[in-house]
């Protein structure tokens, strides 16, 4: 019976081993990865996201892959805008596949999607992955991937490289204007509920504070989310608004009156500052995470953040100081 369990138990390892090469996208072993790291400042030992990047490296180039720069993820995933200019520099790289790393305090976890070629970095959050305890578990699990699978990625960096693009002289930080759309009583205002298919930021769900939600809490968060902006577009808001469920396209939205978006970004406070082209004041937080609104004119395609800088760690604040802004 032990010879029986244990061919059984070695079968099973192979067509768990199968399905994970069957899954992993062919271009990730012939075309050039970009790896996207999130890492959790409270988990132990502590490891910056470069130390994690150093960690996982040479396990992505183990498995068949060539990852030939590293961000961390939080930069990147910081507004529409941000992530639209380095799908451009990404096009411009020749890059295929986005390989995204988070580190949680309990576990890790590996994933690998085709590179979208459009502003959205992934097609989808149900991707290829492994996730285990540990760093060396997870970079072990993910090495015997791509064991049997051969790879056309020969001229692979022996170290990471770490970019950076300047938000400065991007072309996120020019449609930043720091003042209100008019005609708000004219148009409504589309506004998208997080996690729904008209949200946009599907790489912050592999953000190490956002990944592994499950389906009840997420739901909860949104019936939460919703009914507080509800409540505070009822006391600060006396215009027409859409609640967006669905992705649709912008002519969609324009057809329908829709003209503005709310949109909601969250990230480190200096970052976010220089994504939109300003000048760090004096108390900008280079740790703090914070939420801040913007509008988005569909027609133009330009990003009102308001002429005062109202971003808040609690969304609540951050939503009710911008619409308060609004009618300056």
């Amino acid at each position: 019976m032990k010879y029986i369990n244990l061919l059984i138990f070695i079968l099973f390892l192979n067509l768990r081993l199968v399905l994970a090469q069957e899954g992993l996208p062919q271009s990730f072993f012939d075309g050039k990865s970009v790896v996207l790291v999130s890492a959790d400042p409270g988990a132990r030992p502590l490891m910056t996201w470069k130390e994690v990047a150093d960690s996982v490296h040479n396990s992505l180039v183990q498995a068949g892959g060539d990852p030939v720069a590293y961000f961390e993820l939080e930069k990147v995933s910081l507004s529409e805008a941000v992530q639209l200019d380095y799908a451009k520099s990404f096009q411009q790289r020749l890059v295929k596949n986005i390989v995204l790393v988070t580190r949680q305090k309990n576990q890790m976890s590996i994933h690998v999607s085709v590179f979208s070629g459009d502003g959205k970095i992934i097609p989808s959050t149900a991707l290829f992955g492994v996730t285990s305890e540990n760093i060396g578990a997870t970079t072990s699990s993910f090495e015997s991937v791509g064991e049997n699978q051969p790879s056309h990625n020969l001229l692979v960096l022996d170290v990471p490289e770490y970019l950076a693009i300047s938000a400065t002289e991007s072309s996120s930080s020019q449609k930043f204007l720091t003042k209100n759309p008019l005609n708000l009583d004219v148009f409504k205002l589309g506004i998208a509920i997080e996690g729904s298919s008209a949200e946009t930021g599907l790489l912050s769900y592999f953000r190490y504070d956002m990944y592994g939600k499950s389906q009840a809490a997420i739901l909860a968060d949104q019936a939460t989310q919703k009914t507080g902006i509800e409540q505070i577009l009822k006391q600060e808001y006396p215009y027409q608004i859409e609640w967006l469920t669905e992705a649709k396209s912008e002519q969609e939205l324009i057809r329908d009156k829709v003209q503005f978006l709310l949109v909601k970004v969250e990230g480190r406070e200096a970052d976010l500052m220089r994504s939109m082209g300003l000048e760090l004041t004096p108390d900008a937080s280079t740790s703090e995470i914070v939420v801040k609104y913007y509008i988005k004119l569909l027609v133009r395609d330009e990003l009102y953040i308001g002429p005062e800088w109202d971003a808040d760690p609690d969304w609540r604040v951050a939503l009710t100081n911008f619409l308060r802004n609004l009618k300056k």
